[in-house]
């Protein structure tokens, strides 16, 4: 079986190297648009050989991870050069712009979509673990879209990775998406550029950075050019979390400013309700 991977940094090296763990009998091709971390895919034995447009027909399955509006971009032609048989797989962080490019296109039964929830702040090939999945979400979106048989060939595969799967409306993904993953992201980043703007002493911000501020700030550390194609697909889901979140963010500032600290205590008390909801969600994935 051969399987081509688009995009070989953190998300795409880390399923090449799951293949290689749970698969048998497969050759592993691979592009990426920098040319250094194909070379450093070569190197790192993520794949065997070079993938590229003359040779997409001869691919069983491929994985589609880069950027979203590049991912968006790609899809028709890809589908259009690759065999009748074989499986396109997407698994970008949004999920309605990419299913309904291809609602129309005759070969939309060789699609599948797909959001692995995983991920760490680093990037390029050598980010790549083949643990990365085990244990996490993967969201599959209109799966009644896609052939039986290359759903199946895909479903086992996640399952021996040891994915929890989860079927989801594409709308439904994004907007869900947008609460727990990309105001996350992007508080980070304003944090960051919050406190860079504020304390000019690096050296400070050094010794006095405890594990609450790295923890917090973890994302920013992550690539914007991922994460601003991310924002412009889902921008109106973000924008209506960015409202709820900024009036919280007024909100306790008011309160401050009017010392109200038995009403901010309140708000926090109340917010300590997340440990209940992460551990139930934590003890789930364990079982």
């Amino acid at each position: 079986m051969n399987i081509g991977f688009i995009g070989l940094g953190l998300i795409g090296g880390s399923f090449a190297l799951a293949a290689r763990k749970h698969l048998n009998n497969i050759r592993l091709y691979g592009e990426d648009q920098k040319r250094a971390h194909l070379v450093q895919a070569l190197e790192l034995e993520l794949i065997d050989e070079t993938l590229n447009s003359q040779n997409y027909a001869a691919m069983d399955v491929i994985l589609l991870a880069i950027p979203v509006d590049a991912s968006v971009t790609r899809v028709i032609s890809l589908l259009d050069q690759m065999n009748d048989n074989a499986l396109l797989i997407d698994v970008g962080s949004t999920k309605s712009m990419i299913c309904s490019t291809l609602e129309l296109h005759p070969k939309r039964n060789q699609f599948l979509a797909t959001h692995p929830i995983a991920g760490t702040e680093f990037s390029g090939p050598s980010a790549a673990f083949e643990n990365l999945y085990t244990g996490k979400a993967q969201i599959l979106c209109e799966t009644h879209k896609t052939r039986p048989d290359l759903l199946e060939w895909a479903v086992q595969w996640f399952n021996k990775m040891e994915m929890q799967l989860q079927e989801m409306d594409p709308k439904e993904h994004d907007k869900h998406i947008a609460y727990v993953s990309h105001i996350s992201h992007i508080s980070s980043f304003m944090l960051g550029k919050t406190v860079m703007e504020k304390e000019k002493d690096e050296r400070t911000i050094f010794n006095m950075a405890g594990s609450g501020f790295e923890s917090t700030v973890r994302l920013a550390k992550s690539s914007p050019a991922m994460w601003t194609p991310i924002f412009k697909q889902n921008q109106d889901n973000i924008l209506e979390v960015l409202e709820e979140y900024i009036a919280n963010l007024q909100e306790f500032k008011s309160l401050m400013e009017q010392n109200d600290y038995e009403a901010i205590n309140k708000k926090m008390e109340q917010t300590n309700a997340i440990k209940t909801i992460l551990a139930g969600i934590n003890e789930t994935n364990n079982n």
